[in-house]
């Protein structure tokens, strides 16, 4: 049976911080559930694509439409291996859902795998669980990290940090290394074969 990894979007969560590793946690033979509050598997959540694209921040622009597909209702946390909580404009306001706190708490207290990209880290100063802990983020979410109680560390946009069983990335171009991460975590071994080919002479 494989593994169950629970992953927290919402309305306007960004494109990439939800569909890449949706599809590249799928492609190696995890199960994942993707949940919004108050809303059930087969509906949708619009995406938000972020880029500087010459201002001081990035601008935000209407992406895809995702499906869910879990009722965020009728999820048992017990069930997951670990969690992905995703970037975007949906942390905000998601993590002023009691039940994403719950759900996010309880990762943290039973030490299983946490990955978390870009804003997604709103989620967890609010949930409680940095105290003492050395992550990264949006840069923008530096201080609400210091203010959790957490050490902030300001890296590259395409590397992450790992801390115990939690690890972290800047933003989406850190993709590979937090994926990279999070299968560690979860004790996944990816290996490759050199494949034998013979050509026969015609």
């Amino acid at each position: 049976m494989s593994k169950k990894i629970l992953m927290l979007a919402g309305d306007f969560v960004e494109d990439y911080e939800v569909m890449v590793p949706y599809q590249a946690l799928l492609s190696v033979g995890l199960e994942v559930d993707v949940i919004c509050p108050d809303k059930k598997s087969g509906e949708t959540i619009p995406t938000a694509i972020h880029d500087f694209v010459g201002f001081q921040t990035y601008a935000e622009l209407r992406g895809h439409n995702f499906v869910l597909n879990k009722t965020f209702n009728e999820v048992n946390v017990e069930d997951y291996a670990g969690l992905y909580v995703c970037g975007g404009r949906a942390p905000e306001y998601i993590r002023l859902n009691e039940k994403v706190l719950q759900y996010t708490r309880h990762f943290f207290d039973t030490n299983k795998p946490v990955a978390a990209i870009c804003h997604g880290i709103q989620i967890l100063t609010v949930a409680g669980v940095l105290e003492g802990r050395t992550l990264t983020a949006y840069p923008a979410v530096g201080p609400d990290i210091a203010l959790a109680g957490g050490t902030y560390k300001d890296i590259k946009a395409t590397e992450a940090i790992t801390d115990g069983n939690l690890t972290t990335s800047p933003a989406w171009p850190g993709h590979p290394a937090i994926l990279k991460e999070f299968y560690k975590l979860l004790g996944l071994n990816i290996s490759f074969k050199e494949a034998n080919v013979l050509s026969e002479a015609h």
